[in-house]
């Protein structure tokens, strides 16, 4: 977000009274103009101190920016002058949540619950979403009767069918998250997540026509979506691209930034923690490093790094993930774009480089690896993790899966690391996280630039 001196008075235009100013910068939040909307909410704070809208709203608008603590200090001032409004504790919870504090949202959400009116939008979203929270708590028959009070509430709630569906594929109950998942489109028809669900679930399922169809169903409506588009690919092994394309990982990941965090912790994802322990192994202690974390997300990474870094760059393709990473306040600068591209662009310029599930949307690796080489300052390191392709049945060295991911030989990524002249360090085995239950089997690799 913007930042403002805290002495700084944002006056509101004097033919604007504040109902008024609420109404336009609501609308303007709601059209993703965060910068005008936040500007104005400001002001009519400079106007109205203790506002509970524009304390709310306000709130909710830096949360989206990355600014969690700032946004719950907010909505907890704007619950404090009028508590009597379930929409409020229902924002804090979801705040609370996307920050890990689950008993806080519980809480939050419970409040909501007990003064929303009956048959709510307020009432359903908050029964919905402490379904959501119970069940990172593993509370799962909590969860389950949070989805169906939603339901109850409001029929159409079309995250409630697809929540409980995830519910139920997560205790391996495929088939019936099936039913919850087409549910979910016959409430909403042209709901994207819910077609990328069911095809998911048809993979799960080993029902790879099934899930192709899907995709199919959804480009016959949205002939260029890219989600629909790279999933199609994946479960066809048709018209297969030699990366997921830009459009596909930015509609992907800005569409659940905010609780990316959140998500990967109920798949015990590993990746970052992987990358960070091989780093440790080649440097034992701080060594003050120029480094590149790429792909950099939310910064699960570049957490584990920082002590060990001089100066730390991200570089990633979601500016949705790039906002959450900002306000950890750990990068030195953080790039939006495509990582070859801008390897290609900083020639020597880092001791270090990791990629925690990158490459992984990369089939062919050549050319991002010998972007990485040149990237590398000599005696440079990079650590990275790609999923293993085990189970061959390819006439290529990776093949990019029904879930969307590509995986890689392990004897091709020795040759191109060779090839890229760089010298492999370490090549192992490893869970990267669970899908579906199962474990994803994967590999973490060290390779580094020799000294001229």
């Amino acid at each position: 977000m913007p930042q403002h001196e805290e002495a700084a008075v944002y006056e509101l235009p004097s033919e604007m009274t504040i109902d008024q100013a609420i109404l336009l910068a609501t609308r303007l939040h709601r059209l993703e103009k965060l910068d005008d909307a936040e500007m104005l909410y400001r002001r009519i704070l400079d106007a109205a101190p203790d506002h509970p809208d524009a304390l709310n709203f306000l709130g909710v608008l830096i949360h989206q920016r990355g600014d969690s603590t700032g946004a719950i200090a907010l909505i907890e001032r704007s619950i404090a002058i009028d508590p009597s409004l379930p929409d409020r504790f229902a924002n804090l919870g979801n705040i609370l949540a996307e920050s890990g504090r689950a008993e806080e949202a519980v809480a939050a959400y419970r409040k909501a619950i007990a003064i929303a009116p009956a048959q709510s939008q307020v009432l359903a979203n908050a029964w919905n979403n402490l379904g959501a929270v119970l069940r990172m708590q593993t509370r799962l028959e909590e969860a389950a009767q949070a989805y169906e009070n939603a339901i109850a509430t409001k029929p159409g709630h079309v995250d409630a069918y697809n929540n409980y569906g995830n519910l139920l594929a997560g205790q391996g109950q495929t088939e019936r998250a099936v039913a919850y998942y087409c549910k979910a489109l016959t409430v909403s028809p042209g709901h994207g997540v819910s077609r990328k669900l069911l095809g998911m679930a048809y993979y799960m399922l080993g029902q790879i026509k099934e899930a192709a169809a899907v995709y199919q169903a959804w480009l016959a409506d949205e002939p260029e979506h890219p989600i629909a588009l790279h999933m199609l690919a994946a479960c066809s092994g048709e018209s297969v691209p030699a990366r997921a394309s830009d459009d596909y990982i930015k509609r992907t990941f800005d569409g659940f930034a905010a609780s990316f965090d959140a998500k990967l912790e109920q798949l015990a994802y590993r990746a970052p923690q992987l990358v960070a322990d091989a780093v440790h192994k080649v440097w034992p202690s701080a060594a003050r490093l120029q480094a590149l974390d790429a792909g950099c997300g939310t910064g699960l990474c570049g957490t584990l790094i920082k002590p060990w870094c001089a100066h730390l760059t991200g570089v990633d393709l979601s500016a949705g993930m790039l906002d959450r990473a900002k306000h950890l306040d750990i990068y030195d600068q953080l790039i939006l774009g495509e990582l070859t591209a801008y390897l290609d662009a900083n020639p020597a310029a880092f001791d270090l480089i990791v990629s925690a599930d990158t490459l992984v949307y990369f089939g062919p690796l050549e050319s991002v690896m010998q972007a990485a080489r040149r990237a590398l300052l000599p005696g440079g390191l990079m650590a990275f993790t790609v999923e293993a392709l085990v189970d061959k049945g390819t006439a290529t060295p990776y093949r990019i899966n029904p879930h969307g991911r590509y995986s890689h030989d392990r004897e091709y990524l020795k040759r191109i690391i060779a090839d890229s002249e760089l010298r492999l360090m370490n090549l192992e085995d490893a869970v990267l996280r669970k899908e579906g239950g199962a474990p994803v089997n994967g590999y973490v690799v060290t390779c580094s630039r020799e000294h001229v």
